[in-house]
């Protein structure tokens, strides 16, 4: 069904409904808001879609109605969804695409991707320049600092214990730090204290900036842990590091300014 919506004429109208706020932030990166024609309620966070049409995402759905009124050529979700609301839609006569990105090189490939769809191949490619040049900048002045690298420790969501994505441990990795657990995955209190990150992270999914320090400090697990000990529990919004799409290169910069201070401490001081 893709290959349908991807061979339409550059001319004919395109009717984007974006339930992922990823896709509406690289719509918007490549030029192509004026294809956007409904969004979720999350979209607002990561770029300007004000007086579009909001309706559910892919976990909650109130009506697929509702996005069919709308009269979409493509709807663009995302992974993980919840399977009993991605069915209604794909009942629906609508072509529908579920990006599942894990790698900076997926995030790449997806802006490429959606750029081609809208007919802005040269946006695209322009956008993922961007993003290039601010990673290798970042990158650039982090080598600058060679005291070793932070063990870090970045969470998703608290309950289940989720850890961030794989990109979140490359931006980590860019930063001069080390994601000391596996990315993207359920990890208990226990994995994390045997980790022993020096700093935690807090970006917890749909939250903004109101994951709570407080309960990292609270966890009986992780007392002897060194970002405990230290007091390095930082928040930075959601948005930043859980949208794969240009606003990770905002959330590459507050982990590098994070980072930064503890690089500048010997290790052992580190502990």
């Amino acid at each position: 069904m893709l290959r349908n919506v991807m061979r339409r004429r550059l001319d004919e109208e395109l009717r984007i409904v974006s339930l992922a706020p990823s896709a509406t932030a690289i719509l918007c990166a490549v030029g192509a808001r004026s294809a956007l024609v409904g969004v979720t309620k999350w979209c607002a966070d990561v770029a300007d879609v004000g007086g579009l049409p909001r309706v559910g995402d892919c976990w909650h759905m109130g009506s697929v109605q509702e996005i069919l009124q709308l009269r979409p050529t493509l709807v663009i979700g995302s992974v993980p969804f919840k399977a009993e609301t991605v069915a209604k839609l794909l009942e629906a006569p609508v072509n529908f695409l579920a990006k599942n990105p894990r790698t900076l090189a997926d995030v790449e490939r997806d802006v490429r991707m959606l750029a081609r769809i809208v007919g802005r191949s040269a946006a695209g490619e322009r956008v993922v320049g961007r993003m290039r040049r601010e990673f290798a900048a970042i990158a650039a002045r982090a080598k600058k600092k060679p005291r070793g690298r932070v063990r870090v420790y970045c969470e998703a969501w608290p309950n289940p214990r989720i850890s961030s994505p794989p990109w979140v441990a490359e931006l980590v990795e860019l930063c001069g730090g080390e994601m000391v657990v596996p990315s993207g995955a359920r990890v208990s209190d226990e994995e994390v204290a045997a980790a022993a990150p020096e700093v935690i992270v807090l970006a917890w999914t749909a939250t903004g900036a109101k994951a709570r320090p407080k309960q990292a400090y609270s966890v009986a697990a992780w007392r002897d842990v060194p970002a405990i000990q230290a007091r390095r529990v930082f928040v930075v919004r959601d948005e930043l590091l859980n949208t794969p799409g240009p606003p990770l290169v905002q959330g590459a910069r507050q982990l590098w300014r994070i980072l930064r201070g503890v690089r500048s401490q010997p290790a052992d001081a580190r502990r």
